[in-house]
């Protein structure tokens, strides 16, 4: 067995490193260079989300094939952490790095569906019927409850009927605008999903 000094293990270690280096910038031969497949994201539309799952609000990447042709649908194969969101830096929790499976799912709920009362059906409806009957009911619910004065006559304008609980994946503009809606309306009951 031969003996390497200090030196010539710098030397040979040097050597080395230069090499990759070289190879790293592009300098290979032209058989590894014929052998290179082309990436599985190259074609894909990359898309910025956010995780639906918890109160974190990670960062997503989220990548669709699908050429926007008029009758063309395109579809995510691919979701991974966004390595430039502050939040997870790149990292993805169990529940995070499935949501492909929670995209595909067949038992997702895609559009509003309502269950009269005494019924035990639900029936698909159309989004702006789901937001009228919701701003109606949070009209007759106010009109029937507001309290504009105390038993002793001070103003306190609150309505205690009615709770919001808020998204903690929004951003705090939103967070805010939405606080100061809630909030003028007289509401009390406001809580966000990060404390729950």
């Amino acid at each position: 067995m031969a003996q390497v000094t200090r030196r010539e293990f710098l030397k040979i270690s040097g050597a080395g490193l230069a090499a990759s280096s070289l190879t790293a910038l592009g300098f290979m031969p032209a058989i590894a260079v014929a052998e290179v497949r082309q990436f599985k994201l190259a074609r894909a539309t990359e898309t910025r989300n956010t995780c639906p799952y918890c109160s974190v609000a990670c960062g997503v990447l989220m990548y669709s094939l699908g050429d926007r042709a008029k009758n063309a649908k395109a579809s995510v194969f691919h979701i991974e952490g966004d390595p430039d969101h502050p939040v997870n830096r790149g990292t993805l929790c169990p529940k995070g790095a499935s949501l492909v499976d929670f995209i595909h799912s067949d038992s997702r709920l895609l559009y509003p569906e309502y269950r009269a009362p005494n019924s035990n059906e639900w029936k698909r409806i159309p989004w702006d019927e789901a937001l009228d009957r919701i701003a109606k009911l949070i009209k007759v619910d106010r009109d029937a409850n507001f309290v504009a004065k105390s038993a002793d006559g001070r103003t306190v304008n609150r309505w205690l009927t009615t709770g919001m609980l808020a998204a903690s994946a929004s951003s705090n503009e939103t967070g805010y605008l939405t606080h100061k809606v809630v909030r003028s309306l007289g509401a009390l009951a406001f809580d966000n999903q990060a404390r729950v």
